[in-house]
């Protein structure tokens, strides 16, 4: 049975401008062509779907059952939000080639450290 995963080394709040930091562990029933870890964000509710790959890192011809550490530094926007209408989601998913099987981890980017909630004025 294959699986990937995404783990954070610290949490799942950071500030703009941290090095965000984890490993993506694997383990797949055929050797994948290659293995992208990608850091983006992504926004849901009404309307069309934003999605942004901020920065990645390929792992090509890796073995079936692997654990890659990644390190990103964190960008100053957007921030996480989360509003009546939409709501913007900041995570690392790691992604087999050709498979297309994942695993992502979600966190919050914030100065606050915490989803910034907008009301209906917001």
């Amino acid at each position: 049975m294959s699986w990937i995963s995404v783990d954070l080394k610290e949490g799942d709040a950071f500030r703009p401008g941290q090095v965000l930091e984890g490993s993506a562990s694997w383990q797949l029933d055929a050797p994948p062509r290659a293995v992208e870890i990608r850091l983006f964000w992504f926004t849901s509710g009404k309307g069309t779907q934003d999605v942004a790959v901020v920065d990645a890192l390929r792992f090509e011809t890796p073995s079936q059952n692997e654990r890659q550490e990644f390190r990103f530094p964190l960008p100053e926007s957007p921030y996480s939000f989360s509003g009546p209408l939409i709501t913007l989601t900041w995570a690392v998913e790691a992604v087999a080639e050709p498979s297309g099987e994942a695993g992502r981890r979600e966190f919050t980017l914030s100065p606050a450290g915490r989803e910034v909630a907008l009301g209906p004025e917001g």
